[in-house]
């Protein structure tokens, strides 16, 4: 069974929330989300708010808290061999009532269809709330260019947090 040990990101300015399905081998190595350079997650986000690729962890939480951004995954422990999301199995799902019990979560996304299908089965009922499923910021989904993924998941985010 691996267990995640990062904690998630929030604070009581945040309105969405997007949720990953589990810390790949290098995000667990480094100690924070989306940790492998082919990652496109940190290079979008600076996009969408017109900032500068976060570098360091503490810049990565800044950007997220100063654009009203919670991060966390769906699961709490699992079993998974390396990074493969296909490979998951035995979840124990991560706890959010300590995010939307601080923050006004208006909109829940997550992030590639495993997290998903892993939010659906057993988080959707908890929160009350409908993920909206945005392409996967892996590698792994190659046929999504980077432009592509910057261009959806600008429209959803920015949707999202004018309301």
């Amino acid at each position: 069974m691996t267990v995640h040990s990062i904690d998630p990101v929030f604070d009581s300015s945040s309105k969405i929330l997007i949720l990953g399905s589990f810390p790949s081998v290098k995000s667990r190595e480094q100690g924070f989300f989306y940790g492998h350079p082919q990652n496109r997650f940190w290079k979008i986000t600076a996009r969408i708010f017109s900032a500068d690729i976060p570098n360091t962890i503490d810049e990565k939480i800044n950007l997220l808290k100063e654009n009203r951004v919670a991060l966390w995954d769906v699961i709490k422990s699992c079993e998974i061999i390396g990074s493969a999301d296909s490979s998951i199995k035995n979840v124990i799902p991560n706890d959010l009532s300590k995010i939307f019990k601080t923050a006004d979560i208006k909109q829940v996304f997550v992030n590639g269809r495993k997290a998903e299908s892993l939010y659906i089965k057993y988080l959707e009922k908890e929160t009350g709330i409908k993920a909206t499923a945005l392409p996967s910021t892996s590698p792994a989904n190659a046929s999504w260019s980077e432009n592509r993924l910057f261009e959806y998941w600008n429209a959803e985010i920015k949707k999202a947090l004018k309301s």
